[in-house]
């Protein structure tokens, strides 16, 4: 086991003889991809690699998934699945704009905490340059997955915009904001790395130190 994947707190690899006993998960796959795609970005990551910290065989791999893209792409999509589930319970938030956009912002960021792997992968993107070819069936889930990014920005884009209406918030772009704050959150990829004594509660007081500063950014001035 890696000193990364130490320090991330993940079991290790099952003996190849343990695994081949049962059968193995989809969810287990889109885990083990997920640590390396993290680890060693979609390029240098192979289906090899992801069966060794498996302890499987790639052809177990290939059951669920006929290519390195393809499983890319379900890392991604559960990856976005967390952010959704996350924000969801902020959007009902009551208050003025600033009020629900600091709640989204808070819950933003302890997802990117608490899934920091599957994140990781979320922020390396899906541009179509990255993948040496895709199928029609490729270019449509990529389509889906860029959408499906669109959208959650867009919450953040009409928070920012209801809290310039009432006031509580400056009047600045919306779009190149909602995409600084945004961006503000994800750097934590580069430098959070989970701690064996991390709790959802510590999680929680460092989501609201990343956010604080990004909030005093927008915030209205006082009269």
């Amino acid at each position: 086991m890696t000193n990364k994947a130490r320090e991330a707190g993940e079991p290790p690899a099952e003996p190849i003889k343990k695994v081949r006993k049962r059968e193995l998960k989809k969810e287990e796959i889109i885990s083990s991809a997920a640590s390396c795609f993290m680890e060693r970005g979609y390029h240098a990551t192979s289906i090899d690699d992801v069966a060794r910290r498996l302890g499987s065989t790639k052809g177990r791999i290939y059951h669920y998934y006929a290519s390195k893209t393809d499983l890319f792409f379900d890392v991604h999509r559960v990856g976005m699945t967390y952010l959704f589930d996350a924000l969801d319970p902020a959007l009902s938030t009551k208050g003025n704009g600033a009020t629900v956009l600091r709640a989204m912002l808070l819950a933003h960021a302890q997802a990117m905490l608490e899934h920091h792997t599957f994140e990781n992968v979320v922020a390396q993107g899906v541009q179509l340059h990255r993948f040496e070819a895709t199928t029609p069936d490729q270019r449509e889930t990529l389509r889906e997955l860029i959408s499906s990014r669109d959208r959650f920005e867009n919450h953040f884009k009409e928070a920012i915009a209801a809290g310039i209406r009432d006031g509580s918030l400056r009047k600045v772009d919306i779009s190149v904001t909602a995409k600084v704050l945004l961006g503000g959150l994800q750097w934590s990829i580069f430098w959070y790395r989970p701690r064996e004594n991390d709790t959802s509660a510590t999680r929680k007081r460092l989501a609201g130190k990343m956010v604080d500063p990004l909030m005093e950014g927008v915030i209205a001035p006082r009269n």
